[in-house]
Order: structure tokens, then sequence, then C-alpha cells
């Protein structure tokens, strides 16, 4: 069975409020749950979903615009293929699952410092719970590498400033990528509507901009670090051997 939530867990994962979600349920516009006792269970069909319904506001629709558009996609008409293209625009672009942690565990791993976890809770690589007692970890690759930073010997400080920069410096290149498939597949179209049998292609477009932007920043990345490391670190190498050659002469 894949991930289920909560509805204030669904609410959260898909940025908007419980009230929301209810009225979306109420309005037909999103199915019901699964019961488990008195509890609903919402299923990732849900957050998609309420992800597209999102989307759909910000573009301009109205409720009762995304009501008729989702009634004609289930009756299988072909603005389900527009809104396919909808759902290839607002689907995850990471399969990487949410975990949580105690504060007792942030503690051993980084010790007790509140102003980094208060920073760690801006920059959104924590979120506090009701009580504070534990924290949601949106992503637990990204904590798994702070803490072998810091258990290397990197200042924390240092290690939050990084992943604040870091930040910045892969929106920037998210940027690219996105205003390149803007500006020269999406924009030539103007005000037009798209073609019908243009949007499977662009859908498919979509999909396959994940992976493609992952390969070529992978292989930028590999390359820079081969270059950094060899040019910036083999200097700290060097005299590093330069050190034990020394203590071996005196010996």
């Amino acid at each position: 069975m894949g991930t289920e939530y909560r509805i204030d867990e669904l609410a959260r994962e898909a940025g908007t409020t419980v009230r929301n979600v209810r009225a979306y349920q109420d309005r037909g516009l999103l199915p019901p749950p699964r019961r488990s006792g008195r509890v609903g269970l919402y299923t990732e069909a849900h957050l998609a979903r309420l992800r597209l319904i999102g989307q759909l506001l910000e573009r301009g629709y109205t409720l009762a615009n995304i009501a008729e558009l989702i009634s004609a996609w289930e009756r299988g008409q072909d603005i389900g293929e527009l809104l396919g293209l909808e759902a290839a625009l607002v689907q995850p672009w990471s399969d990487e699952q949410a975990g949580w942690i105690t504060f007792e565990e942030l503690s051993e791993l980084f010790g007790d410092d509140p102003e980094a976890l208060q920073e760690a809770v801006k920059l959104g690589l924590l979120e506090p719970d009701e009580t504070g007692a534990r924290f949601r970890v949106p992503s637990p690759r990204l904590l798994y590498a702070g803490a072998e930073l810091v258990a290397a010997g990197i200042p924390l400080d240092a290690v939050l400033n990084h992943a604040r920069q870091l930040a910045r410096d892969t929106d920037r290149i998210a940027a690219r990528f996105v205003g390149l498939v803007a500006q020269n597949v999406f924009e030539p179209y103007g005000d037009r509507p798209f073609p019908a049998a243009d949007v499977p292609r662009l859908a498919d477009l979509l999909r396959r901009l994940r992976p493609l932007a992952e390969m070529t920043v992978d292989a930028y990345l590999a390359r820079a670090m081969q270059q950094r490391m060899n040019h910036e670190l083999g200097e700290h190498y060097d005299r590093l051997m330069g050190t034990l050659g020394d203590k071996t002469q005196a010996s």
C-alpha cells in the first residue's frame, strides 16, 4: 500500500488548509478518503488532485470551472489530455519520502543549539509538530548529509550557511531549465489554446524534464567537483605530504 495521509498531513503536503480540503471534498472535487475507524486516510491520488486544483486556481480557474473540467476528465472527454498536461506540471519531482525525528535524536546528531535549530526550521529543513518534541523532515537525505558534515568536524553554522546558499544556487539552476522550456516550447503558442494534438507531446516533455535536468546537473557537478578537488584540495594534500616527508627525514 502506498503512502496514506490524515487530513492535516494531506493539507500540509499540498500546501493548503484542512478547511480547503473539506470544501473541495464537499464540492465533489476530491474523492472521499478511505475510512479506518473514525479516521479518514488519503492517498497520493488525493494529493495529486489537490496540487492540480491549486495550480488551476493559480491559473485563474474558478472552483466551478475546475469542477466542470474534472467532470469532463472523468467522463473520458478530450479535456483529460489537458488535465494530464496540468498534472505533469504539478507532479512531485522527488520520490523521497519525508520522515520524522525527535528532539533528542537531533541533539545527538547536531548538539543542543537553539539558534541552529531555529535556522533549520526557517530553511525548511525541519518542521516542528504541535508539541515541539519531534520534527517532520521533508528531505531525510539533506538531514543525513548535514549530519555527516558535522561529524566530519565542520561547524554546524557553516553547514547551515552552506545549505542556505546551495538552496539559492539550485533555485537559479531550476530557473534556467524551466525558462528554457517556457521560452522555446510554451511561449510560441502565445495566448492561443494548445492544439489538442500537441498536448500529449507537451505533457511527455514535462515528464522527461526531471531526468534530463538531473542528468545534466550530475554531469556538470561531477566535472566541476573533480576540477575543484584537484586544484583546491590538492594544494592541501601536497602540503600534508610535505609535512610527512619532513617528519620522515627528521626521524
